[in-house]
């Protein structure tokens, strides 16, 4: 009794479509390799943003309870990178008094050269600011000491190129208090850095 044999060719899709599978796989390897390669020849440094400069312009603080206040902050982005320049974007800062948030700070995107550094300038006037019973007993307290505190929060995401399809990424963020004397205007000086080696 013969036997019947039957054959299944393969799809020209499903050939098509194995073959555009190897292509990418293969691509994906290669841009690995290319980024590993790329990040032990240049060896990126994680960049740093710090306070550069801070002074009190200005502090009025009335019997009603209302505070107005206008600060210069300088911002140093720095780039230690010898090899590549770096990106800085969405660089975004928060400025608040005893928790309550009084001025955001932005900017642009920006590059900063090999080695090199980039100073932001700043200069932040609040709206007068009614104050709660807490916080007039704060300012109170500061004016007497001699001393008043104000929080800086926020940082930047900056990334460096390497070789030609792929990028090393960082975030840089600042927590810190920036310290003044009402009296003269002046800072109290302190580290406020993303630089984990301060």
């Amino acid at each position: 009794m013969p036997r019947l044999s039957s054959t299944h060719a393969t799809s020209p899709f499903i050939w098509c479509a194995g073959i555009i599978c190897a292509i990418i796989s293969i691509a994906v390897i290669i841009g690995g390799i290319v980024i590993f390669v790329g990040y032990l020849v240049i060896h990126p440094r994680v960049p740093i943003i710090s306070v550069e400069y801070a002074h009190l312009d200005l502090l009025k603080y009335d019997i009603v309870g209302v505070m107005q206040t206008q600060l210069t902050i300088v911002i140093r982005a720095e780039n230690d990178n010898a090899k590549a320049p770096a990106l800085f974007d969405k660089t975004n800062f928060k400025l608040s008094y005893e928790g309550k948030i009084i001025a955001y700070l932005k900017q642009d995107e920006f590059v900063v050269a090999k080695e090199k550094s980039v100073f932001s300038h700043y200069v932040v006037q609040s709206s007068p600011i009614p104050l709660s019973t807490q916080m007039k007993q704060a300012i109170d307290y500061a004016i007497k000491q001699d001393v008043i505190v104000f929080e800086l929060k926020g940082g930047s995401k900056a990334r460096w190129r390497v070789g030609p399809v792929g990028s090393v990424k960082f975030e840089c963020n600042l927590s810190c208090e920036l310290r003044f004397r009402p009296s003269d205007h002046n800072s109290i000086p302190s580290h406020c850095t993303s630089s984990r080696k301060h």
